[in-house]
C-alpha cells in the first residue's frame, strides 16, 4: 500500500474500560481497521486525562488507576477514514473522535527478510 503525501490522521478517545460486544473497545476498533485492510492503528495508553464529565483519571502510585485514558491514532487516506467512522458512531458511546490532516513523508513494510550482522 502506497500512503504518502496528504492524508487524515483519525484520532480516538476514549477509557480503557470501554467496551463493544463484552470486549475492550480499542481491540475492536484495531481489528475493525484490520477487517476495512486500513494503514494500521496504534492504541496508546495514557496516564493521566479527563474528559467531558470532568473526573480526572490517573495511575499514580498511591491512587487506583482505573480506566485509564486511551488513544487510538490511525493514518490513512480521507476515502477509507469514511468508511470507518460510520462503524464508530456506533462503537464509540463515551468518548472524543477528531481528524486532522496529516503529511505522511515515509510509510514502508520491510521486505519480509530477516537481516544477518555479518562477521568482520
Amino acid at each position: 500500500m502506497k500512503l504518502e503525501g496528504e492524508q487524515k490522521l483519525l484520532r480516538i478517545f476514549i477509557g480503557e474500560g470501554d467496551k463493544w460486544e463484552g470486549r475492550p473497545l480499542y481491540e475492536a476498533i484495531v481489528d475493525e481497521t484490520k477487517t476495512l485492510k486500513m494503514a494500521g492503528a496504534t492504541v496508546i495508553k495514557g496516564f493521566q486525562g479527563f474528559g467531558c464529565k470532568a473526573h480526572v483519571h490517573t495511575a499514580k502510585i498511591l491512587e487506583l488507576s482505573y480506566d485509564m485514558p486511551i488513544i487510538v491514532e490511525i493514518v490513512d487516506s480521507e476515502a477509507n477514514i469514511k468508511r470507518l467512522l460510520p462503524k464508530l458512531d456506533a462503537m464509540v458511546k463515551e468518548g472524543l473522535v477528531t481528524i486532522e490532516k496529516v503529511h505522511v513523508v515515509i510509510y514502508r513494510a520491510g521486505a519480509g527478510t530477516v537481516r544477518s550482522k555479518r562477521k568482520a
